[in-house]
């Protein structure tokens, strides 16, 4: 296989591209980059001068507002839906144009402006799912400040040490958000944290919400003159702004800082740029996602993650198409059909959601009843990320929509796939199982322990050579060193993903978790990927998850958790042990004796992230007794405290 890991029986298109991407970068992007309206065009794609960190189109100046909005308009599209707003919970929907998305986002930049907030100031958002995070994020790159959203809803504290890291000029948030069954009041925490930071905030504005408890005269009165804050009401203080104009940025200025978990406990504030990141989502929109002017992306994440940041919000408006900002979960709002009836409604070319949304789904209507309900014929493609899609999942999802599925891997790091089907560009023939192959301008390689190429088929370190293509991470906010221990020290030459999977004969990218996920059962190297995939074959199971827990005669075993899909009854304790038998054969069958798989537990659900990734860390350190810290990031920490007794009895 050549080392630039193209699938061998590929059609020419991706190989052909596939290959330019990597032995002419430079022509590759120069040329991607004329998709975007530059006030000055860059003449260089790449600047190496500083590797490993390199930056891209250095001499290009824009405004990724200004490519969002202002350009569609003049171009005479100002009428074309920009944001379908749908509230599930609310039970509402809201059409904007790109007309009048413009006009917000200009007036709310003025705001900033008024408020002393200019190019290179960073703003931290705290919003929910409305379209005021958009306002928010696109007035910031208008006006060249750095956003940095913090998902709604945080703890106070996980908002302080934001804020404090960094050191905004203003926060932008609201009274709170909706969810199924409750309501979450933000302006307490925004008053906790901002009195715990030690970052003084100039402005704090408020996007006022019906249905709240706390007032902003509230909040204003819990923290008092203390902090030196100003709280605004958003209405108020937009009736009088003055619309901003979009400023001219470098290139290679950031955008945005997006907080992922830090293995010391610090999160890392990921840095995306303007340039970069226009010219890779407007390139994958058209290559990846195969969606283009006037057609209707919806993506059910939460503007809080990358995916939100990515494909609810800037990669859609770039191309001038509509995106759906969905205030509403995959199940409860109100059934397992309303991802479908959004779909519907609205006209959706492709849909994108993380694996533990359609896990959901699956489990309250396991036979797709609620889909049959709803006109899907629009519906081109659905796309997965977040979480590995095992094959279970993406069968049932495939022959229950009769769409491609495809599964498609990337990190907040990365900012758009590292892995995925180029279904705009030619599709590939699709290998259950597989993100397909590695999307152009990534090098992906697999390299063992001793950062040495592996043969096809063997599982090893997923790592990326240098440099990496447009649109991923330059760096980490106010640390360089950080992101070059963190990422760049691993292998030379190369970014550590921190995942594992292998490459096959036909250079499929196969992505088994987390390297830290992969188990040794006495000398026996195990992916718990591959055992999840084996009880996920069992027709009774909607989710599983298997962590390697500390045994002192193997050094670890497998245990597995798994979830039961809606309906399926297990008939007294006879019953359970049978089926505890069938799935210890299911793995035994699938991955072979060498597991020695004995222990897994039934149980009512998996503690998970608000953007959907089991807690594995949490409940093997939980199960052997470990210290250990709950991720702010928790969904429902109800689910981890009623399954912390079987972690640690094994039943």
């Amino acid at each position: 296989m050549s080392e630039s890991n193209e699938p061998v029986s590929a059609p020419t298109a991706y190989a052909d591209v596939y290959r330019r991407s990597l032995d002419d970068p430079e022509g590759f992007w120069l040329e991607a980059a004329a998709a975007i309206e530059w006030t000055v065009p860059p003449t260089r794609a790449l600047d190496d001068a500083a590797a490993p960190l390199y930056r891209w189109f250095p001499d290009g100046r824009m405004n990724t507002a200004a490519n969002c909005l202002d350009r569609h308009l003049a171009a005479g599209h100002g009428e074309r839906t920009a944001i379908i707003y749908d509230s599930a919970v609310l039970g509402t929907v809201e059409h904007i144009s790109y007309a009048e998305l413009t006009d917000r986002v200009a007036r709310f930049a003025g705001v900033l402006r008024a408020r002393g907030v200019g190019a290179g100031d960073r703003v931290v958002i705290y919003l929910p799912m409305t379209p005021e995070a958009h306002v928010a994020m696109l007035a910031c790159a208008r006006i060249g400040a750095v956003h940095s959203v913090v998902f709604g809803g945080f703890a106070a504290r996980e908002l302080a040490v934001r804020i404090d890291d960094a050191r905004p000029a203003a926060i932008v948030t609201s009274s709170g958000g909706i969810e199924p069954s409750r309501r979450v009041e933000y302006l307490p925490a925004v008053a906790e944290a901002v009195a715990l930071a030690e970052h003084a905030v100039g402005s704090i504005i408020v996007k006022h919400r019906e249905g709240f408890a706390t007032s902003l005269e509230d909040a204003r009165a819990a923290v008092g003159s203390s902090t030196g804050s100003r709280w605004l009401d958003w209405d108020e203080a937009v009736a009088g702004a003055e619309p901003a104009a979009p400023v001219d940025v470098a290139a290679t200025d950031p955008l945005y800082i997006l907080y992922t978990s830090g293995t010391t406990g610090t999160p890392k504030g990921v840095v995306r740029d303007h340039g970069g990141h226009a010219v890779a989502l407007a390139w994958t929109m058209a290559n990846i996602y195969d969606v283009g002017p006037g057609q209707t992306l919806f993506t059910a994440s939460d503007v809080g993650w990358v995916v939100g940041h990515s494909y609810i919000v800037y990669a859609p408006l770039l191309v001038g198409a509509t995106t759906v900002l969905y205030e509403g979960k995959p199940v409860g709002t109100p059934d397992a059909g309303a991802f479908w009836r959004v779909a519907a409604q609205h006209g959706v070319r492709s849909l994108f959601t993380a694996p533990t949304a359609l896990r959901a789904i699956r489990k309250m209507d396991p036979e797709g009843a609620l889909a049959a309900e709803h006109d899907l014929s629009e519906l081109r493609t659905l796309f997965a990320a977040g979480e590995r899609l095992d094959p279970e999942t993406q069968g049932w999802i495939g022959d229950l929509l009769g769409v491609p599925v495809v599964d498609n891997w990337w990190q907040t790091e990365t900012g758009w796939p590292i892995g995925a089907n180029p279904v705009g560009l030619e599709p590939l023939p699709v290998k259950t199982g597989s993100c397909t192959a590695p999307s152009p301008g990534y090098a992906v390689q697999i390299l063992d322990g001793a950062g040495q190429p592996v043969p096809a088929g063997t599982e090893g370190n997923i790592a990326l050579r240098l440099p990496l293509p447009p649109g991923t991470l330059t760096t980490l906010w106010g640390d360089d060193q950080r992101y070059i221990d963190s990422y760049l020290s691993a292998f030379e030459g190369f970014y550590a993903t921190g995942d594992s999977g292998s490459i096959d004969e036909d250079g499929y990218l196969f992505v088994m978790g987390r390297t830290d996920d992969v188990i040794n059962v006495a000398g026996h190297r195990l992916s718990t990927g591959a055992l999840e995939q084996a009880l996920a074959s069992h027709p009774a199971v909607a989710e599983c998850a298997v962590i390697g827990l500390a045994d002192p005669l193997k050094g670890q075993r497998a245990a597995g958790y798994v979830v039961l899909k809606s309906g399926v009854a297990v008939d007294g304790e006879a019953g359970l042990q049978a089926l505890l038998d069938d799935l210890r054969a299911a793995v035994r069958s699938t991955v072979g004796a060498v597991a020695d798989f004995k222990q897994v537990a039934v149980v009512e659900a998996l503690p998970k992230t608000r953007s959907g990734k089991i807690l594995r860390k949490t409940m093997r350190q939980m199960a052997d007794g470990e210290e250990h810290t709950v991720p702010s990031t928790i969904e429902d920490r109800s689910v981890l405290e009623a399954l912390a007794p079987v972690l640690r009895t094994g039943r």
